[in-house]
């Protein structure tokens, strides 16, 4: 799947659960930079995107990302 359909379904889901679009999705987006994204909010982010791209995260998946871009690389590696 390509990197641009990747991100417009994390925006999909980051739009749903923070509520706002007041970010940017760029490759070096990260949760310090979108206002609401804490740690809660980013573990619902996280389950989300796993139902919507029927995936499972392992703890090694989690530990590599840094931003959006290494996000999306998890993503189509997994798919």
């Amino acid at each position: 799947m390509e990197a641009v359909i990747i991100k417009e379904k994390i925006k999909e889901v980051l739009v749903s659960i923070l509520e706002h679009e007041n970010f940017d999705m760029r490759d070096e987006l990260t949760a310090a930079d979108v206002d609401g994204w804490d740690s809660l909010s980013h573990m619902m982010i996280l389950t989300k995107i796993e139902e919507k791209f029927n995936i499972k995260f392992k703890l090694r998946d989690l530990n590599k990302l840094k931003n959006m871009g290494t996000l999306v690389t998890v993503i189509q590696s997994k798919i």
